[in-house]
């Protein structure tokens, strides 16, 4: 099985590109506490819808809950071959406070990319609210 979930802040704001097929891209790093001391900073990919949730919503500093999948690779560079490890994005939400997130009472439908309206009142019904 090949799953991760990460939870951690962007260290920069996410690098959007597209590709020659016109498929959006979005590369960002998250820095992950390690247990005890220390952070790793390993690279996350979205493509396409998610990579558009991206460029919309996320900003250096938030913090993201992200789950997704390890993806190895390699190029030539110019001392030799150079070897990859970067997490696919499968699903990414906010988990900071709510200035991380949009608007209060706007939540974000990554489906199509656009804003939902959340119930009114409907904070009282949840039980970890």
């Amino acid at each position: 099985m090949n799953r991760t979930i990460s939870k951690g802040r962007l260290t920069a704001d996410p690098k959007i590109t597209c590709t020659q097929s016109g498929k959006s891209k979005a590369e960002f790093t998250l820095a992950l506490d390690r247990i005890g001391e220390g952070a790793d900073f390993p690279r996350f990919i979205a493509w396409e819808k998610r990579a558009e949730f991206v460029e919309k919503y996320c900003r250096k500093g938030q913090e993201f809950l992200v789950e997704g999948h390890i993806q190895t690779g390699s190029y030539e560079g110019k001392n030799g071959k150079v070897y990859t490890t970067d997490i696919i994005v499968d699903h990414i939400e906010f988990c900071g406070s709510k200035s991380d997130a949009p608007a209060e009472g706007v939540g974000v439908n990554q489906d199509n990319g656009e804003f939902m309206k959340i119930p009114e009142g409907i904070q009282e019904e949840l039980p970890f609210a």
